[in-house]
């Protein structure tokens, strides 16, 4: 199973969730995409279930020399989040990726005061909260993003992913009240591989998308 790109896979969580939300268990409803690829994916879930769509950012702490592997991740200004078992098993202290971490959090205010500007972040408590990603590898970010949010107290959470690692997605399960992965492939190596077109969403793209949605679907 092969997605063709985001927005597809997208249409394909939202027909899951639809069949979730025609239980009558969904209490005003706000999609959180974590940018910027799980973005064009969340944008047809808003979508389907008329529900505002936001951002939540999120930034990975790669490896010291393979910033693509993530051993950690960071939401707005609570502490880092580390993979303590990689961190240990590469010889790696939480001092020493102290310069990532900085960096990281750098980007995520940019990005925080790009996407949303003066916009306050929206209230979720007693709300059915659904966070989206383009995918699951090690699980570190999507983890972050659910600590950070249950501390905001909402109704229900889901993290709903259209791909994951069968490993990352059953160790996330208990950081939210529900998980939605469509896919998860045994030979799994990276997100990209499962999607046809996965270019990288743009911050235009994020901006974009964010501003017809809500032109749309005002909050509520």
């Amino acid at each position: 199973m092969r997605f063709h790109d985001r927005r597809e896979a997208g249409q394909e969580l939202a027909l899951r969730l639809m069949e979730w939300a025609a239980d009558g268990e969904f209490t005003h409803p706000i999609v959180l995409a974590l940018p910027r690829g799980g973005v064009p994916v969340a944008a047809p879930v808003a979508q389907a279930l008329s529900a505002p769509l936001d951002v939540l950012v999120a930034r990975k702490i790669g490896l010291p020399g393979n910033p693509e592997t993530g051993i950690g991740a960071i939401v707005g200004d609570d502490p880092p989040l580390f993979d303590r078992r990689a961190v240990e098993m590469l010889g790696l202290s939480e001092d020493r990726l102290g310069p990532q971490v900085a960096h990281e959090r750098t980007e995520l205010h940019r990005r925080e005061l790009l996407y949303r500007g003066d916009r306050p972040a929206p209230d979720l408590s007693d709300r059915t909260v659904i966070v989206v990603d383009d995918g699951l590898a090690t699980g570190v970010t999507a983890r972050a993003a659910l600590r950070h949010l249950r501390g905001r107290k909402p109704g229900r959470l889901i993290l709903a992913v259209p791909v994951g690692a069968p490993e990352s997605v059953s160790s996330i399960r208990p950081e939210a009240d529900d998980v939605l992965c469509l896919y998860q492939p045994s030979a799994f190596w990276a997100v990209g591989e499962w999607y046809e077109n996965f270019d990288q969403t743009s911050d235009d793209e994020v901006i974009d998308t964010l501003r017809r949605h809500s032109a749309t679907t005002p909050e509520r």
